[in-house]
């Protein structure tokens, strides 16, 4: 019988006696999460390009602060707060998602799939089930290093609200100077916020949130409507997988589609003139 090493692992990073295709999963996870990470972050830094209206990227959702002289930047007037103010470090670039893409990136960071993901494609502790990690090491759970992964309960309050706003933001995409339409982009904007929708509320936090916490629906008459949400969470979680990967792509599909309209490399079929 074989050596037996923590946690049921063989002993050896990489040991097993599965035959499967193990290594294909890690593999494409690193490559998909870093793609998108490298992409995100050059996108972040730009701080132009981010909008044509009526499209706004979700990456600078909501805009807070603009900078009037940028390429491709918002009205000043759809700024929350108005011009870019004086107080902002110089050797920092005026880039609104700066103040945005924390949000989304904590509850994604902090998410029960991404965790997994991340542990085993990343830090490969370890590569995957019945396989030996890199480093024989008692395990401690996330109570030491990884105790902030207890935040993702709180930015689960603030994946929802930016869910809402951008749902916003797609209703906004359905008029262009006053004039009722659509385009591609207001598609590429609805389909965006669904994504996140399904992805957010399919999350194993809100699941407990709206009925986690019971421990009989069928006690309490006044519980049917809470059943209800949470079957339809729970319809949401068992797919969490797919949703989050989807909703991750199609982020950043949706940034890169209104970045090259912006720059003029890309034409948006719409019904109103056309840009």
């Amino acid at each position: 019988m074989a050596d037996i090493g923590i946690g049921g692992h063989q002993p050896g990073f990489g040991s097993t006696v599965r035959t499967d295709s193990w290594k294909r999963g890690p593999v494409l996870t690193f490559l998909g999460l870093s793609a998108f990470i490298v992409y995100a972050t050059w996108a972040a830094f730009q701080g132009a390009h981010y909008y044509v209206g009526p499209y706004l990227s979700p990456f600078y959702s909501p805009v807070l602060f603009v900078e009037p002289s940028a390429l491709g930047a918002a009205p000043v007037e759809h700024a929350w707060l108005g011009a870019w103010p004086a107080w902002w470090p110089a050797f920092l670039p005026h880039s609104p998602s700066f103040f945005i893409l924390i949000f989304p990136g904590a509850f994604r960071l902090t998410c029960y799939y991404y965790r997994k993901a991340y542990y085993r494609s990343f830090a490969t502790t370890p590569p995957g089930c019945a396989v030996g990690p890199r480093a024989q090491k008692k395990y401690h759970g996330e109570t030491r290093l990884l105790l902030f992964q207890n935040l993702h309960r709180y930015a689960l309050y603030f994946a929802i609200i930016f869910v809402f706003i951008l749902y916003y933001d797609a209703f906004l995409a359905f008029s262009y100077h006053g004039v009722p339409g659509l385009g591609v982009g207001t598609l590429v904007l609805l389909v965006n916020a669904t994504l996140l929708a399904c992805y957010t509320f399919g999350c194993h936090s809100f699941r407990h949130l709206v009925g986690g916490r019971l421990d009989c629906f069928s006690c309490n008459a006044a519980c049917g409507v809470q059943h209800g949400i949470w079957k339809k969470a729970t319809f949401l979680n068992e797919r969490h997988m797919p949703f989050a990967w989807l909703s991750l792509c199609w982020v950043g599909f949706t940034d890169l589609y209104i970045r090259l309209i912006s720059m003029g490399l890309l034409t948006d079929l719409n019904t109103w003139e056309g840009f």
